[in-house]
């Protein structure tokens, strides 16, 4: 998982980084209340770890900001020396997911993390998810709308499926050359521009269809759901066959 971290203790980041990165996921760290709030808004992370006492602003303050600016519901733990019962029930009434008091064991940290990421990540067991009138069969690898199989391609579907499982969320180029291409560094991102622009066309995302894939100037792309003309009007539901 793309992990931020919000921790002013230089020693402490360092060594909560080296642990989130042991076991397999990337961590970036920031000092200050306003840099992981701007990093948080314009970058694509799965999960925020986030202390309360940091120099330029409580770590309420800077929840309250992600779940008001954010359009998605990013997991937050909070891990922090604060420990009393009014403090714990203060962070999960402004947003938090879980809170851990400092210092932490490891492995809790890890599994609480990794158990958090289960219960707020996509499902990737079911095989059959619907979303409107798109319905994507993950073992076949199709893709139908109004029940006709698209014609795509191996990464028109992998792209497809990840935008959908993150409908809502901001989705940064460099995030989708990672999780859909396993690139990392070097890369043209024009490569997922050709693919966003193709793939609007293939899926017929439109208001007729209810989704459409929003261009955010110097960020990314953003799978929004709309409100249909046609008799698949409702939100998007994901069921399983």
């Amino acid at each position: 998982m793309r992990i931020a971290l919000l921790e002013d203790e230089h020693e402490q980041a360092q060594h909560i980084q080296s642990v989130l990165s042991e076991r397999g996921h990337h961590c970036d760290s920031f000092p200050s209340g306003q840099s992981f709030l701007s990093a948080v808004l314009h970058r694509s992370y799965d999960l925020l770890v986030m202390d309360w006492q940091i120099p330029d602003m409580t770590g309420i303050e800077v929840l309250e900001s992600v779940r008001a600016q954010l359009n998605w519901q990013i997991p937050v733990v909070f891990l922090t020396q604060r420990d009393s019962e009014a403090d714990i029930v203060r962070a999960l009434d402004a947003g938090a997911d879980d809170y851990l008091a400092k210092p932490a064991r490891e492995a809790e940290l890890v599994a609480r993390i990794n158990a958090l990421a289960r219960r707020t990540g996509p499902d990737t067991e079911k095989e059959v998810l619907r979303y409107g009138p798109f319905e994507i069969n993950t073992q076949l690898r199709t893709i139908s709308l109004h029940g006709e199989v698209l014609t795509l391609t191996d990464k028109d579907f992998d792209l497809t499926l990840f935008l959908f499982q993150n409908q809502g969320r901001l989705l940064t180029r460099e995030m989708l050359l990672e999780r859909v291409w396993g690139l990392t560094k070097d890369i043209n991102t024009r490569t997922v521009d050709t693919h966003m622009s193709r793939l609007r066309r293939r899926l017929g995302l439109n208001p007729e269809n209810g989704f459409r894939i929003k261009t955010i100037y110097q960020r990314g792309y953003r799978l929004e759901a709309m409100k249909a003309s046609g008799p698949d009007a409702n939100a998007p539901v994901m069921e399983q066959a």
